[in-house]
């Protein structure tokens, strides 16, 4: 099995991802058609109640953070993530039996988003460090890698299903379709073999997540990795109410949306592929995507034609995975397994929960100056986040010229010591071997 696909090896893998593809294509449909309801059925194309949407829906991992966590590391992560998805499939069908019998509102909705919003709280960081359990630690940036592109490759199908099955059907069934792939993925939680997970550390102590603040805060270089993350999710990766707003701006409809969003992710496909391959994952990696979004983006928003937009977002959708799964493989793989979950939970607050803060300022600004001024925006954000990574890399020393090359610079990169393969039996308690912070050695002369 190629280096791209490694973690395939395991069957509990297999099944999980086979099980997230159809799950994550059901999301993407709905997710379309959500935001056209709201749009366009439930107001006058107003980004603003678009904006309200999102916010409500991406803000409860910001403000339940302190206890989503504390679950992910505490309790059996496939039993959270079973009644995660359950009750994703009930508020799925609650909306559809809404929009059907044409009692919608737009109160309603936002009730609704809130509910789904709670519940990807606690269904976020169960699920990324769940792959952890999955896979040996050697293999979970590929398997966070392999995740990103399953979730991409659902993009590039679910959304130009959605928009047509709008126009075709109207959007309620397409919150029925979204109800029924969840069966994909209960059933996939139902077939994994537990007696093949990777044993979690015991971690009773007390301090709950303040130990993950405390944790992070020691880590220079995670904090530079969740500002850098926090600043493009606020302000640079509000696509629905970009790719919504200029279709209309095009004079396309739901369909139009739909492409769109389809075509942002054949570049996300792609990144996710490409961090595939890599053996682990880089800041440098990570820093490199964020200049290259902030550029995309401002070259998006000058484009003249709708198929002129279209070709742009392949660069952001590129971009943005090599971004964020970068950026989750480093979270994941270098952090002490004990707090991996408070860690990551933090981590999932700052890419969902920047939302309801960059999200109704994105619809504000659209509503204002147009959609392009606020596609601007968050390209400036791309481009500050750009700057931050360059100026730590030279602050923190690691910066340095390469010793073989003379015109050639290199990077020391934070990573889990190599000793943790070699000493890493099934029942091992890996709480000592798994620090994160690299041995320096004097430099000799």
């Amino acid at each position: 099995m190629s280096a791209m696909f490694r973690s395939f090896a395991s069957f509990n893998y297999r099944t999980w991802f086979a099980g997230a593809v159809i799950s994550n294509i059901g999301g993407w449909m709905q997710a379309t058609a959500q935001d056209w309801v709201v749009l366009t059925e439930l107001t006058d194309n107003d980004a603003t109640a678009m904006g309200i949407t999102m916010a409500l829906q991406f803000g409860p991992p910001l403000l339940l953070v302190s206890l989503t966590g504390w679950v992910a590391d505490r309790f059996d992560r496939r039993k959270v993530l079973l009644t995660t998805q359950t009750t994703l499939m009930v508020l799925a069908l609650g909306v559809a039996a809404l929009l059907l019998t044409g009692v919608m509102t737009l109160p309603l909705m936002f009730c609704f988003a809130a509910a789904f919003g709670v519940t990807n709280a606690f269904d976020a960081p169960a699920r990324q460090a769940f792959v952890s359990d999955m896979v040996s630690l050697e293999d979970t940036s590929n398997a966070v890698a392999l995740n990103s592109a399953s979730f991409n490759m659902a993009r590039l199908i679910g959304p130009a299903v959605g928009g047509l099955l709008i126009v075709a059907l109207g959007s309620g069934w397409v919150f029925v379709a979204n109800a029924v792939t969840f069966l994909a993925m209960i059933i996939a939680l139902l077939l994994i073999r537990t007696d093949q997970l990777v044993p979690r550390v015991k971690n009773r102590a007390s301090g709950g997540l303040a130990r993950g603040f405390r944790y992070v805060a020691g880590r220079p270089d995670l904090i530079v990795v969740f500002v850098m993350v926090f600043l493009i999710g606020a302000f640079g990766m509000n696509f629905p109410i970009f790719a919504s707003t200029m279709a209309l701006e095009f004079d396309r409809g739901a369909d139009g949306y739909g492409v769109l969003s389809s075509v942002l992710a054949i570049g996300s496909l792609t990144g996710a592929l490409l961090a595939a391959r890599r053996d682990r994952a880089r800041v440098r990696v990570l820093v490199i995507a964020a200049g290259v979004f902030g550029v995309a983006s401002l070259l998006s928003a000058a484009m003249p034609t709708y198929w002129a937009y279209a070709a742009v977002l392949v660069l952001v959708g590129f971009s943005t995975v090599t971004m964020l799964t970068t950026a989750n493989g480093y979270v994941q793989t270098t952090t002490t397994p004990a707090l991996r979950g408070r860690v990551l939970a933090l981590y999932m607050a700052v890419v969902m929960g920047s939302t309801p803060i960059g999200a109704p300022i994105a619809g504000w600004v659209v509503d204002a100056f147009g959609p392009r001024a606020a596609i601007v925006v968050g390209g400036v954000a791309g481009l500050l986040a750009f700057t931050i990574g360059v100026g730590w890399m030279l602050w923190s020393g690691r910066l340095h010229r390469r010793e073989d090359a003379r015109f050639l610079l290199t990077l020391d990169e934070t990573r889990p010591l190599s000793v943790v393969k070699a000493m890493q039996p099934r029942a091992f308690d890996d709480r000592a071997t798994a620090a994160t912070t690299p041995i320096r050695l004097p430099r000799e002369d």
